[in-house]
């Protein structure tokens, strides 16, 4: 692992919302509450970290969408004190990276959480709760085009145990090419974390 420096919850915020924008799952919803809030999307595609008026939008964003710092949905029990680094994975690293224990994830994956695992079941044809694949082959497909995707966000008790929070679309894609490149990550480590990322 290549440590690029500290990073920051703003700066993971930004990241998180950033990642979710243009998802075909997640990105509507966003978009509904930025227009409710009166934000345009610039909010989340050139984030201003030195603002603090901005970086609270984005909280309040986050936490109305997912749920973040109001203990419940996705960050039910994460933890309040996270310390964030930016960093670089290795292709084996990247590889070593679970799933969150949701359903789907462990569907896709044959159970075993990997990404690798999950890669080669989309390779075989094999779809989670019949939900089509072709999201991932679309991914796959801008990872070789060259596309730059925002960092994966990633959280863990130690750098060394690491689960995906946000990016498993990009995860999986990136193992279906066989892990090309260094993969751009957030990673937030806290001693309750083993807890909350088993």
């Amino acid at each position: 692992m290549q440590v690029l420096g500290m990073s920051s919850e703003d700066e993971m915020v930004a990241c998180f919302l950033s990642g979710e924008l243009y998802s075909r799952r997640f990105g509507p919803n966003l978009r509904s509450h930025l227009a409710a809030a009166g934000q345009a999307e610039q909010l989340l595609t050139h984030p201003d970290l030195s603002d603090a008026g901005e970086n609270i939008a984005r909280r309040a964003l986050l936490a109305a969408t997912r749920g973040y710092g109001e203990n419940r949905d996705l960050f039910e029990n994460f933890p309040t004190h996270v310390t964030w680094t930016r960093a670089l994975l290795s292709a084996d690293e990247a590889a070593a990276v679970r799933y969150l224990d949701y359903s789907y994830w462990v569907e896709v994956s044959g159970g075993s959480r990997r990404p690798t695992d999950a890669a080669a079941r989309v390779k075989a044809g094999l779809r989670a709760f019949d939900v089509p694949n072709e999201p991932f082959v679309d991914a796959a497909h801008a990872v070789i085009g060259g596309e730059r995707f925002p960092p994966l966000i990633l959280v863990g008790e130690r750098p060394d145990n690491l689960v995906c929070l946000e990016g498993h679309l990009r995860l999986t894609a990136y193992a279906l090419v066989g892990f090309p490149t260094d993969i751009e990550c957030l990673i937030g480590t806290a001693p309750a974390m083993g807890r909350w990322a088993r």
